[in-house]
């Protein structure tokens, strides 16, 4: 689980990202303070997952809330970076085995990827983690000197046909024992 004092380490995982590329909108790197303040927003609520190899974080994956609307209560946007230097060790499947793991016992019933297209690593990451492709959108961002689309995908963590349980905050999960078998299993999942 990340801390907020992880802040300054992850930033540097999302900076290239925010500073290189159109995988984010975010044209402005924001501070440490700023997403030290992020980290404890989604950490209220949901998990914020880090990989460590070394003691050195590696990948972070979040769920954050998804609107701000009463009955969206039981979604969630998930998201994931790996530093590009791991990619291709199964980073991102571990983090997301775990939070997905997690936000099932947290009864979130549907979880939400934004991916800026074209990305084909990302759509094949969450297409194998059980995500469906949704929708596109057309010239929703403008960065680095041109329109760009965006692709939504959903995964379904809670059967339609039944009433869902009210989500269950992280501070409120006591059972640390399954939530350290979700995290051992995860890690399990990296090739290193």
């Amino acid at each position: 689980m990340a801390l907020p004092d992880d802040a300054a380490d992850i930033l540097e995982i999302y900076r290239p990202f925010v500073t290189g590329t159109v995988v984010t909108f975010e044209e402005l790197v924001p501070t440490v303070e700023e997403f030290r303040q992020r980290i404890k927003t989604v950490l209220e609520e949901a998990p914020y997952l880090v990989c460590e190899i070394d003691g050195v974080i590696v990948g972070y994956a979040y769920a954050s809330a998804y609107r701000t609307r009463a009955s969206y209560r039981w979604n969630r946007e998930v998201t994931v970076y790996i530093n590009p230097d791991f990619q291709g060790m199964n980073i991102g499947t571990a983090l997301y085995t775990a939070l997905i793991a997690m936000l099932r016992m947290q009864h979130y019933g549907n979880l939400l990827a934004v991916v800026t297209l074209p990305n084909e690593g990302s759509a094949r990451l969450h297409e194998r983690m059980g995500f469906k492709a949704c929708a596109v959108f057309n010239q929703v961002g403008y960065k680095m000197n041109k329109w760009h689309q965006v692709g939504w995908w959903e995964l379904a963590l809670a059967d339609p046909d039944e009433k869902p349980l009210e989500p269950v905050l992280l501070k409120d999960i006591d059972d640390n024992i399954v939530w350290d078998k979700i995290m051992r299993d995860a890690a399990d999942l990296v090739k290193i």
